[in-house]
């Protein structure tokens, strides 16, 4: 799998990377064994939501040109998978917020502020882990 870093901009202009529809339709991506088409998509999303066939194939394709998916020929169908994992995603976020800041200090102190005492204890752990791999 690709990573999703190339394909987060830090430009202000840009983006956001996912909008409401397209986390929907990645969580599908990311819980599948397999590449899914359109189809396959749509069919899911058909049993909680009203969508046209063509709304998903258009939220499919401008995922891949995002650089989110991608995708395969298969016949007519394209086929389409997570080019990375959602953690990596949302790593690649988090990272892209800090960059918006300004004051990176200052946005982290306010985001650990916020974060509950099991995050606190897993970024204590994740910080742990750092310091031993730079010994």
């Amino acid at each position: 799998m690709r990573s999703y870093t190339a394909h987060v901009s830090t430009d202000p202009r840009s983006p956001r990377p996912l909008g409401e529809l397209e986390r929907v339709v990645m969580d599908q991506l990311w819980s599948a064994d397999r590449a899914l088409t359109v189809r396959d998509v749509h069919e899911q999303l058909s049993t909680t939501r009203d969508l046209a066939y063509t709304t998903v194939m258009t939220v499919l394709d401008r995922l891949a040109k995002k650089g989110l998916t991608q995708r395969e020929r298969d016949g007519k169908a394209w086929r389409y998978r997570a080019a990375g994992p959602r953690e990596e995603l949302v790593a690649d976020l988090m990272r892209d917020a800090l960059d918006r800041a300004g004051d990176r200090r200052a946005a982290l102190v306010r985001f650990v502020d916020q974060v509950s005492d099991e995050d606190a204890l897993l970024l204590l752990d994740a910080l742990r882990r750092l310091e031993v791999r730079e010994e």
